[in-house]
């Protein structure tokens, strides 16, 4: 065991690391997304302990049935017949005297794995424990993820799986499962075992006939229609959510269309204007530059677009309340559309 100081670490880092068979004496799993947390814990008790070794060597408590000397009891006894044993603590966030744990990692047992999850909180940074798994071993938050961020997590999970995702399909599929990404990953699972054998690529046809999302009317198919200034298309699937509101979320909307337009304004000032020199700009992908940034680079001024930035950003505090703002969802979605097309 490898004991070395790993605060502020990545998701990745931390695989890959556990993989590599550098383990630390403590792992603190917080934060608001469970996802992660119940990854690491997951995968670290399986690559510390094989099948066989776990009858003796793992000990899973719970925050709320159990106290923090409790913990340490379990943490200070011995392996049998393997070189690691593992204390998993789950629901830690109800483990009222879990600063106790500190007398524990001043004398850690060094065949122990401990690992704490403690979901919907963390740790405050100015204490002792704070401090001493900074020092020993991992302390790792979990952040929930922000809605124009779903999209990426999705094709970074399948790329993972050696499977491709077009940019529409993963946009369909983040607007809709939503934020959890326990679900969203389930989704994504049933996708691939839905998958034409041979496949490697997951589309916007096989979104739609797995969700029922249509693929003609979503956010993504409106930015599109946006950057083209197509007045009618754009109409058309505003129309369409206004009729069919569980397929729209004017958060959502707004999400994915302020990145899109910051992107577009920030392609102005990209050393050079051909599609190549623009995705390395941008960080994006040229058939994403192709797709949308250069026909709204074609459309919009740069003046218009920060204009634009300026209209969703006030359309987004109208939708929470601002102002004493009665719209609905949809007519406020209308009044933006019109403002960013005329």
């Amino acid at each position: 065991m490898a004991a070395a100081k790993q605060s502020g670490t990545s998701y990745d880092m931390i695989i890959r690391d556990v993989k590599a068979g550098n383990f630390v004496p403590i792992y603190y799993l917080m934060g608001e997304e469970d996802y992660y947390i119940d990854r690491i814990s997951d995968f670290i008790v399986n690559t510390v302990l094989r099948e066989d070794e776990r009858d003796f060597n793992l000990d899973i408590l719970y925050g709320a049935e159990t106290s923090a000397n409790q913990v340490i009891q379990f943490a200070q006894g011995l392996p049998m017949m393997a070189k690691h044993r593992v204390v998993l603590v789950r629901e830690a966030q109800a483990l009222n005297d879990r600063e106790n744990l500190v007398s524990y990692l001043e004398h850690y047992n060094p065949s122990t794995v401990l690992i704490i999850c403690h979901k919907h909180g963390k740790l405050d940074a100015r204490r002792g424990l704070a401090k001493s798994v900074q020092k020993l071993g991992v302390l790792f938050e979990s952040k929930r993820l922000m809605d124009y961020q779903l999209a990426g997590f999705v094709s970074t999970y399948l790329s993972k799986r050696k499977v491709d995702c077009e940019p529409a399909a993963a946009q369909m599929l983040a607007e809709y499962v939503g934020s959890d990404l326990n679900r969203l990953a389930s989704e994504m699972d049933k996708l691939l075992l839905a998958m034409p054998q041979g496949a490697l690529c997951v589309t916007p046809a096989l979104v739609e006939e797995q969700t029922g999302v249509s693929k003609d009317y979503n956010n993504f198919e409106l930015q599109n229609a946006l950057a083209a200034r197509d007045v009618l298309k754009a109409n058309k699937i505003v129309k369409y959510f206004n009729k069919n509101p569980r397929s729209f979320a004017l958060p959502l909307t707004l999400a994915s269309l302020f990145p899109f337009f910051s992107d577009v304004l920030q392609a102005y000032y990209a050393p050079a204007k051909d599609e190549n020199s623009i995705a390395s700009w941008l960080g994006k992908s040229p058939w994403q530059v192709r797709q949308a940034i250069l026909p709204a680079m074609k459309n919009y001024k740069a003046t218009k677009v920060m204009q634009i930035l300026a209209e969703i950003r006030r359309t987004d505090a109208k939708g929470k309340g601002v102002g004493s703002c009665h719209a609905s969802p949809g007519d406020l979605l209308c009044e933006l559309v019109y403002f960013i097309l005329h």
